[in-house]
């Protein structure tokens, strides 16, 4: 069972990292060519209001609804009923999809008011973000309906294409940023319309994918309609818990807004260096969970879901844990590696930095909430979720307060780590409630063992921490080297960092075969 798991999160995990990787040219390219300031603030609220929509109709929502149905249609029915199904979906949410995308556009003004308000003392910030929201909504309508297509390809168990897809995105910025930037009378609207460009391009792409699987939709609204309301049903409470995450992101660029200029630069950064592990991992994880769990659930085999459950966390503790440790204690050397050049200054490192680390400690709930939450999902079960969801998203809102107003008060140029922090706490308090509650209604029972597992992470962190802490130089001496030398340096101390961790497990004991079979 695990090692075709396996298998297929290893399959999604190389495709997302060359999605992650060009995502890391992206953002390279963007900090040295414009840097943290004004226009990347800007930029960052007119493509996250887009891209927040995108986590609701596309991999939050819709993807967490629509695929649970179609595994159990695909098990159970014929082959006509499951085209159909695809047939009304694709028409039902490509009418959705328009219908919003026409508003947003139109009242891309009132959304920046709602979703930045700190940028309404500054005519310049807002008239530009409004501009550039005008070009970037659309993207919403392609994106989601490429999402569409993706959940349908990983539903069939092709998940090289929907993980490859992201990389087109990343290199139309890059190359709009280079060669189109300098053309225009607003630089920074390159990027704007790369994003909608990219929307298009991804689309396109999947198209022959879905013709040789004879699964591509022929749009029509009265070919299952039952179908849809069932997806409708799941997707409405879904798109709030599946996304909380995304929400409480967006959280903290409401509140960024009124904060000194760069901090949602900051913010933005540090979070993306995050979402590489994040990415590369841990959506390539559940990306692959929650279709075999929807198929676990639909045949009633109660037992290999819960060893599914149990085997994902082991892998995810394993993987994220030494993740978290390297990018909280290597923050500055990462960041002074990929940004310190030209317009991203040592200040620009300072800030980001710490706000990396604050974002670094809520990796491994990060990517927790997403294995958890399959775990309802694929039962069809929404309302938990979102009960926990809400709790989440409150106690966040607490936390930014909290921390923004301590270290407003201690430290002014601080206040934005204080949202990075909020946002990890909240995160690990989702993902231990989402746990709490499966464990309590039996869904998941843990193996034997786990005291030795944990504990054995923990040795191999501590010696991992320990060789970072007294082999790495201070932040300092990696500004003061050229770009060979610092490259040259990373890949080095992320070599050894990692070759401890693992050398350490491999030591006392710890094997493949006791993650990926019952002990």
């Amino acid at each position: 069972m695990s090692f075709k798991l396996l298998r297929s999160t290893i399959i999604i995990s190389a495709m997302t990292t060359i999605s992650r990787v060009f995502g890391l040219i992206r953002d390279i390219v963007i900090g040295t060519v414009f840097g943290p300031g004004l226009s990347v603030d800007v930029f960052i609220v007119s493509f996250k209001i887009p891209n927040f929509l995108r986590r609701l109709f596309a991999e939050g929502g819709f993807s967490q609804a629509f695929v649970p149905v179609l595994s159990e249609y695909k098990e159970r029915r014929k082959e006509e009923e499951v085209q159909k199904l695809i047939d009304q979906t694709s028409a039902t949410l490509g009418l959705i999809l328009f219908v919003v995308t026409v508003i947003g556009v139109l009242i891309s003004p009132i959304l920046i008011m709602i979703f930045a308000p700190g940028f309404l003392g500054d005519a310049s910030k807002s008239n530009l973000a409004s501009e550039l929201l005008k070009i970037t909504f659309p993207y919403i309508f392609f994106i989601s309906l490429t999402a569409f297509a993706g959940s349908i390809l990983n539903t069939y168990k092709h998940f090289a294409i929907p993980a490859f897809t992201p990389v087109l995105l990343n290199i139309s910025l890059i190359v709009c940023a280079i060669w189109l930037a300098p053309f225009m009378e607003t630089p920074i609207k390159a990027l704007a319309w790369a994003v909608l460009i990219a929307g298009f391009v991804q689309l396109l792409f999947q198209a022959p994918f879905l013709l040789k699987i004879r699964k591509f939709p022929r749009p029509s609204l009265k070919s299952d309609q039952d179908g849809v309301r069932r997806i409708m049903k799941l997707m409405i409470p879904i798109l709030f818990a599946a996304s909380i995450v995304q929400i409480n992101l967006l959280i903290d660029t409401f509140i960024a807004s009124f904060l000194a200029t760069g901090s949602i630069s900051w913010l933005y950064f540090s979070d993306r260096l995050v979402e590489f592990p994040l990415g590369v991992f841990g959506i390539a994880l559940a990306t692959a969970v929650l279709p075999n769990l929807s198929e676990k659930h639909a045949r009633g085999s109660s037992e290999k879901f819960s060893d599914t459950l149990d085997w994902s966390m082991r892998c995810i503790l394993l993987i994220t844990l030494p993740a978290a440790i390297g990018l909280i204690f290597m923050a500055m050397p990462i960041l002074t590696t990929l940004f310190h050049y030209k317009a991203f200054n040592s200040l620009d490192v300072l800030m980001t930095g710490h706000s990396l680390r604050a974002y670094a400690i809520g990796l491994p709930a990060f990517v927790l909430i997403k294995v958890l939450s399959a775990g309802y999902f694929s039962r069809q079960d929404t309302k938990t979720p979102v009960t926990i969801g809400l709790v989440a998203v409150v106690a966040n809102i607490v936390l930014n307060l909290l921390f923004v107003w301590v270290l407003f008060i201690l430290h002014p140029e601080y206040a934005h780590v204080g949202l990075a922090l909020a946002t990890s706490f909240s995160a690990w308090l989702q993902a231990f409630l989402l746990f709490r509650k499966l464990k309590k209604i039996k869904v998941y029972q843990s193996r034997k063992k786990w005291s030795y597992f944990i504990a054995k992470i923990l040795l191999a962190l501590v010696v991992m921490i320990g060789i970072i802490m007294f082999g790495v130089d201070h932040v300092f001496v990696w500004i003061g080297w050229d770009v060979f030398d610092r490259v040259l340096n990373l890949i080095l101390w992320v070599s050894v960092s990692m070759l401890s961790y693992f050398s350490v497990l491999w030591l006392i004991g710890l094997r493949l075969h006791n993650i990926t079979s019952p002990e």
